[in-house]
């Protein structure tokens, strides 16, 4: 089956699934979006509230379908399964997700499907790695929205603590998009300096006790979120399309998407975030970044936390 660079199928209607079409429509990337639930109804309803916006955007047909609808898409966004509530940690969904994205996989399996799975449900890399074996795609055709809104929502911050621009920091979160995460400080300029170099032009010398404050703050944002309205949407919607975009538009951007580890930093057979360059293709290549000691150890437990829980479900 040909593939339609500007279909895209977006599988789960529930807030983030729903959230991204509309991102998705409201970017212009493409003129044909499926929707696909296990509740119909649901998928029919939010492609016609999405649909009534369009005469104030770009031409674009929304519908809802079926796995049928999928073939010629050029990214199948999946987002259906549990959400994560107060208290309880992205891998302890992984029980009631593990199966739903078996299922989910297996269906788009059935079908002569060329283009790219985009995984944005959670545990993120977990799926993403279930969703890599059960398909058996090549591994640069299966990715995971991983730490792309983590790394936004650390730039947002540094710009906020820095008075900068966000989109003039260039900074990573690394690792499983999760709590083992972290924050590849050694890495991260602004306008080209350092970020200690940065901070001191700014006024800041306390570096020890701001780094701790805005990683933690970027790593508990979606608790955060979670205890104030029960759930978080907005933000990954806005990381879907960008990841989108830089598939559809070919654009060769570097992005800490979810991806399979072939030997970067020692790691092999464990699907987490470290930047990589996004194209057509998927993942084209990733770029491992240089990292001091202290964040390579980090990066390592956090692959063998992904790995000790991800075999019980390969």
């Amino acid at each position: 089956m040909k593939v339609n660079s500007r279909k895209v199928a977006v599988i789960g209607c529930g807030f983030v699934g729903s959230s991204s079409a509309f991102a998705l429509m409201q970017s212009g990337l493409f003129s044909e979006m499926v929707l696909i639930d296990a509740d119909t109804k649901r998928a029919e309803g939010e492609a016609m509230d999405i649909s009534h916006g369009i005469s104030f955007a770009r031409p674009m047909q929304i519908y809802a379908g079926n796995y049928n609808d999928i073939t010629d898409a050029a990214i199948i966004v999946i987002t259906a399964g549990a959400n994560q509530k107060p208290d309880e940690t992205r891998l302890d969904l992984i029980k009631k997700n593990a199966a739903i994205m078996k299922s989910i996989v297996g269906e788009i399996k059935k079908r002569d499907f060329g283009g790219i799975l985009l995984i944005v449900s959670n545990p993120v890399d977990i799926l993403t790695l279930i969703a890599l074996k059960e398909s058996g795609y090549p591994s640069n055709r299966v990715i995971g929205s991983g730490t792309v809104l983590d790394t936004g929502r650390f730039k947002y911050l540094l710009g906020e603590h820095l008075d900068v621009d966000s989109r003039s920091v260039h900074a990573f979160i690394i690792g499983e998009h999760g709590d083992s995460e972290l924050a590849a400080w050694s890495n991260a300029r602004i306008g080209g300096l350092k970020v200690n170099d940065f901070c001191e032009l700014r006024g800041h010398f306390n570096h020890e006790q701001s780094m701790k404050k805005i990683f933690e703050n970027v790593r508990n944002s979606a608790y955060e979120i979670i205890e104030r309205k029960h759930a978080t949407y907005y933000g990954i919607a806005m990381a879907v399309k960008r990841i989108c975009e830089a598939i559809v538009r070919n654009e060769k951007s570097i992005l800490p998407v979810s991806s399979l580890m072939t030997g970067e930093y020692g790691l092999n057979d464990v699907v987490l975030s470290i930047p990589a360059v996004v194209d057509e293709t998927g993942v084209q290549k990733v770029i491992p970044i240089e990292l001091n000691d202290e964040e390579l150890t980090k990066l390592k437990d956090s692959a063998n936390i992904l790995k000790d829980i991800a075999k019980d479900y390969i």
